[in-house]
């Protein structure tokens, strides 16, 4: 059976205006699991970024790819923007998937 792909970027945080991560999968419900649960080591385990604030989903795993790599070279107060436009309160989205 073959595995669903819904390519996505994502903005996880440690809480509102905290440590932020941003980063692409193609399962997402799956990739913030693993963030709420540690499963790996690196950043968002060492910052406790693990409450999903924005995501944006893609057609194409390449273009989610583009999309994170152009996000992750902005300023922080824009991704900060960027996150209050849709979800002022910062609540974690994960629950909502």
């Amino acid at each position: 059976m073959p595995r669903e792909i819904n390519p996505s970027v994502y903005l996880s945080a440690s809480g509102t205006r905290g440590y932020m991560y941003i980063g692409v999968t193609s399962n997402l419900k799956q990739r913030i699991w693993q963030h709420k649960e540690a499963t790996f080591g690196g950043y968002s385990a060492w910052r406790g970024t693990d409450k999903l604030v924005w995501y944006e989903q893609h057609g194409t795993m390449e273009y989610a790819i583009k999309r994170e790599k152009q996000l992750k070279a902005w300023k922080r107060d824009w991704k900060i923007t960027l996150v209050e436009k849709s979800n002022p309160l910062w609540k974690d989205l994960y629950y909502g998937l």
